[in-house]
């Protein structure tokens, strides 16, 4: 079984994924995932975009990346329709090109929110404005009849590991790009951890277990919150600061 490192949730932020990337490169790492939401946000979408497109990863598409390629601008949310006019052809055809879900060696489904939906939570349930730990069957339900024994999802940035069942773990290894987030979908909630690290996971099978270390990076996320200020989005400024959301 290879190495795996596993990021997702980048949202543009160009200046902590560098920082992942260099900690996962000391890492001894065979493959890196990337579980999607590439670049929507108030920060660096084409530096970010450009990046990735230089990568031998594996990449998916995530909610973000499907309404960019599928909405129109008029249509869209701040944070994608800031990232949607830095793009070109070259980056729109690359967003089209990555799949929804890929499948990897040793029964490893790779997906952005559940097997069957990008915009749902598989771990997290939205409850009195704020994300809770889902129950074992609430998320059972969520993965209906997947028989995959590992899921690597992303989405709620929340870096968890769960065992379902005695014989499945998925892992969620949180956002690279942003610790705390503000969301209407369903109904308004509010997802906070508390500290601006940017955040990754490792995965490796030795002696017929899994071993997963949820990892958290320090970054110049000071920076990062002058440049969602300087693009009319203190919200965003707040979030990359501190991890926490002004309510």
């Amino acid at each position: 079984m290879k190495r795996l490192a596993i990021i997702s949730d980048i949202h543009g932020n160009i200046l902590a994924l560098e920082a992942v990337v260099a900690d996962i490169r000391r890492r001894n790492v065979d493959v890196i995932v990337n579980l999607g939401d590439h670049i929507s946000g108030p920060l660096w979408p084409k530096e970010t975009i450009e990046f990735l497109m230089q990568q031998e990863w594996i990449q998916i598409r995530g909610n973000h990346d499907r309404q960019l390629i599928q909405q129109s601008p008029d249509d869209q949310g701040l944070s994608d329709k800031y990232a949607f006019q830095y793009l070109d052809k070259k980056d729109i055809d690359w967003l089209h090109s990555l799949p929804s879900r890929k499948v990897l060696d040793h029964d490893i489904l790779a997906i952005h929110g559940t097997p069957q939906k990008d915009t749902v939570y598989l771990l997290e349930t939205v409850e009195n404005g704020r994300l809770r730990f889902s129950s074992r069957e609430e998320i059972k339900s969520r993965l209906m009849d997947t028989t995959f024994q590992v899921l690597l999802c992303g989405h709620s940035h929340v870096p968890r590991i769960v065992h379902p069942s005695d014989n499945k773990i998925i892992v969620n290894p949180g956002s690279v790009g942003l610790q705390a987030y503000q969301d209407d979908y369903i109904e308004l909630h509010v997802m906070e951890l508390g500290s601006p690290n940017a955040r990754y996971s490792i995965l490796e099978y030795e002696d017929n277990n899994w071993f997963v270390e949820n990892i958290a990076v320090p970054y110049d996320h000071k920076k990062a919150a002058l440049q969602a200020g300087r693009n009319s989005r203190p919200d965003w400024e707040i979030a990359l600061e501190t991890g926490y959301m002004k309510i």
